[in-house]
């Protein structure tokens, strides 16, 4: 049943990709690697903007790069493909969360900065991913009472404060890049409205295949423009070594310090709202229910993948809300997909040359096409907020205070950086751990702790029901294999009530949850 209800996309239209088929290896090849470059800039940026920050040598820096690349690749695959009851199974990328940055370079610069710094940060990271992954594992009860913080009013807020905290940073590249000599040129704006104009072009005339690739096909186009007028370099391609390998604590053994480990623990709270928004989101645009377990899979996965990060001289990972924007753009939902995409992107992390001809596009072009996703994030967002009844006072409220509380950073950055104890400000001047925290804590204020049908049930839309699917719905279903979204329409809220405190119920029976099939 799950099968047939991971066909109907979020609007309604038809699928030819569930979350569980295997694609032909074509299929597979071209839409992982969508995902690699879609994903790609918000990859190597953390890296390199510690890495800067700690001085490290440009050698170091890109070693950082290479590691950061491998691991992304092995946790995805985590994720996506599961092991035992780590992994939530759904189309997720993993990456370097954006919340760490701050706290990391306060880490780094109050060590001295260097390699020495590295060691500090490791240190942290590795036991913030331990702690990580121990509290996924608690019991049903207790672990249901934590996702009660997180009713569709926080989790949809949330994802809506990743969109638009992500966009500036969509616009930029389509600046030119922060930092860049030519920052703001018209030129780069003409790439990204290009390539932003190339892309909208095909997902509104295209074939489903071609609409399905449209952010590949607008990254290497602009690429290919860029190129032929002169703007887009591969001088470093031949500069790059061939091979890289990671090796496990490359810089030395990390050092553990209370303080630095206090900071990453904060960090990976916030990361685990990021984490809850993003599956649920996930699960909804490929019409696969997610339950308590399944969220609790998707943090073990991440708290698996920040202690492998640690242990590879990589840092914090979270699932990436760039690739969930591409899943509902491009309704290709294979999970096997991102399987494909971590492959690619463990070929890249040992391969600097390759790793090099992606980094050659241009900021301009990768502009254009970060900023129609991150728009599709925010959107992802505003969806699971139309679930909620914003016409009580309340909800508007925590909705818009926390939207208000996420732009504070970015429109007052003076207030952290000259009117703030330096730790404080490491850890605060980030708009999603401010926006996030705010929705949180205005939730308990406003509503209390959600009940628990609220969180286990994800708010899928009715859509009409085919006859197949209307057939499916009256028959038996074991509970991995039922969702709200494949019932009649008839019967669609009436059950949806219903069926959440069976399902929260049988999820107790099994520890944390029913392992998936």
């Amino acid at each position: 049943m799950a099968r047939v209800a991971a066909r109907l996309s979020v609007d309604g239209e038809q699928s030819t990709h569930p979350v569980d088929e295997v694609l032909p290896l074509p299929k597979l090849a071209l839409y992982g690697f969508q995902h690699v470059l879609a994903f790609y800039a918000g990859a190597v940026i953390v890296p390199i903007i510690v890495g800067n920050a700690l001085k490290l040598s440009p050698e170091q820096l890109v070693y950082l790069i290479n590691a950061d690349l491998f691991t992304c690749g092995i946790a995805s695959i985590i994720q996506a493909w599961g092991i035992g009851r780590i992994g939530a199974r759904l189309p997720l990328i993993q990456g370097v969360t954006f919340t760490a940055v701050s706290p990391m370079i306060a880490i780094g610069l109050g060590a001295g900065g260097g390699t020495a710094a590295l060691l500090v940060i490791y240190g942290a990271v590795i036991t913030a991913g331990l702690a990580t992954f121990a509290f996924a594992w608690l019991p049903a009860k207790a672990f249901r009472t934590v996702m009660r913080l997180f009713p569709p009013v926080v989790t949809g807020t949330v994802i809506t404060v990743l969109g638009i905290v992500l966009i500036p940073v969509g616009l930029n590249d389509a600046a030119g890049g922060l930092g860049s000599p030519d920052f703001g040129d018209p030129k780069n704006f003409a790439y990204a409205g290009g390539t932003m104009l190339f892309i909208l072009v095909l997902m509104k005339i295209g074939k489903p295949f071609l609409s399905s690739i449209s952010i590949l096909l607008g990254l290497v186009g602009g690429t290919a423009v860029a190129y032929l007028l002169g703007d887009a370099k591969f001088g470093d391609v031949g500069n790059s070594a061939w091979m890289g390998v990671t090796t496990p604590f490359h810089f030395g053994l990390p050092k553990f310090e209370w303080f630095p480990i206090v900071l990453m623990l904060i960090v990976m709270l916030i990361t685990m709202v990021e984490t809850t928004g993003d599956t649920y989101a996930v699960g909804d645009i490929v019409g696969k229910e997610v339950d308590s377990e399944t969220v609790a899979r998707a943090l073990r996965a991440d708290g698996a993948a920040t202690a492998l990060g640690g242990v590879l001289n990589s840092f914090p990972y979270v699932a990436f809300a760039e690739n969930v924007g591409l899943v509902r753009m491009t309704k290709v939902k294979s999970r096997f997909v991102v399987v494909a995409a971590g492959l690619f992107m463990i070929i890249l992390g040992l391969l600097p040359k390759a790793a090099a001809i992606v980094a050659a596009v241009p900021h301009g072009v990768l502009g254009g096409a970060a900023t129609v996703m991150f728009g599709m994030v925010a959107l992802a967002g505003i969806q699971t907020l139309g679930t909620v009844e914003l016409k009580e006072e309340k909800n508007a409220l925590i909705v818009g205070v926390s939207l208000a509380f996420a732009l504070l950073p970015a429109t007052v950055p003076v207030f952290f950086t000259k009117h703030m104890d330096a730790d404080l400000s490491s850890l605060l001047n980030s708009g999603v751990t401010l926006g996030a925290t705010a929705a949180i804590v205005l939730n308990l204020i406003f509503n209390g702790l959600a009940k628990a049908e609220t969180v286990a049930v994800p708010a899928v839309p009715v859509v009409p029901a085919a006859p197949e699917v209307a057939d499916a719905a009256g028959a038996p279903a074991e509970p991995e294999e039922s969702s709200a979204g494949a019932e009649p329409v008839s019967a669609a809220v009436p059950a949806q009530a219903s069926a959440a405190p069976a399902g929260a119920e049988k999820a107790d029976d099994a520890g944390t949850g029913t392992a998936a099939p």
